[in-house]
């Protein structure tokens, strides 16, 4: 949706990775309101789908932006566009909204609550300890523990003004950690309204497995290397 008109209603979109992490959707023109795109007479060049035509859509006053490959490299892209996510109003799944980027198919998040003791540090100073922990497991990522704030030495936690979304779990606020003098930006995160795939995580906040030391029933576990190493 864009400009409180639908845009494209598919029901029968392409999923392509275009880059690693998460899918696009290449929509059918036959379901797209072409009569709203006008060439901006740009083009971009992709090395494996070719040369894509830039178009602007303008609809009630609101204008996002969309590309198409006239004749791709990629057979099966024929006849198919592409609205540039962010400059949408709205997009859903049938009747669920969706956010940040289409939905991978293949991601899959499993939550499950632990008795395990979760401990964890920070510069050697304990910042957290529980046995009431929630293990969040999603494809292609650790295994994140969330854990309750009353187990979490808040105190040295301080709110920022950061916030990311997921397609999977909502929009996330974060914290920064203070101990014994140093500051450890944006290090603990927590969803306080989660999409309702991931409720179980609700009030909870992890901290990033890449950046602290967590102890798993006083096992010291190696971080992971990742792109939020």
């Amino acid at each position: 949706m864009l400009g409180g008109e639908i845009v494209a209603d598919p029901l029968s979109p392409l999923l392509v990775w275009e880059v690693p992490y998460y899918p696009t959707y290449y929509l059918p023109a036959a379901d797209v309101r072409t009569e709203l795109l006008v060439e901006t007479g740009e083009t971009k060049r992709s090395p494996s789908r070719g040369e894509a035509t830039q178009y602007a859509v303008k609809v009630n006053g609101a204008e996002g932006a969309a590309y198409a490959y006239p004749e791709p490299e990629i057979p099966e892209l024929a006849g198919h566009y592409v609205m540039v996510w962010p400059t949408m109003d709205h997009w859903f799944e049938e009747d669920e909204e969706v956010f940040v980027h289409a939905r991978d198919p293949y991601t899959r998040i499993d939550i499950v609550p632990s008795g395990r003791r979760v401990r964890v540090e920070i510069d050697g100073e304990k910042v957290a300890d529980t046995t009431n922990a929630s293990f969040l497991f999603e494809t292609g990522l650790p295994t994140r523990y969330y854990i309750p704030k009353t187990d979490v030495r808040m105190d040295l936690m301080t709110p920022t003004e950061r916030v990311t979304a997921c397609p999977y779990k909502g929009t996330a606020r974060y914290w920064s950690a203070t101990v014994a003098g140093a500051t450890h930006d944006h290090i603990l995160w927590g969803y306080d309204a989660p999409l309702p795939e991931s409720q179980k995580i609700m009030g909870l906040v992890s901290f990033y497995n890449e950046k602290v030391d967590i102890y798993l029933d006083e096992v010291l576990q190696t971080r992971p290397t990742t792109k939020f190493s």
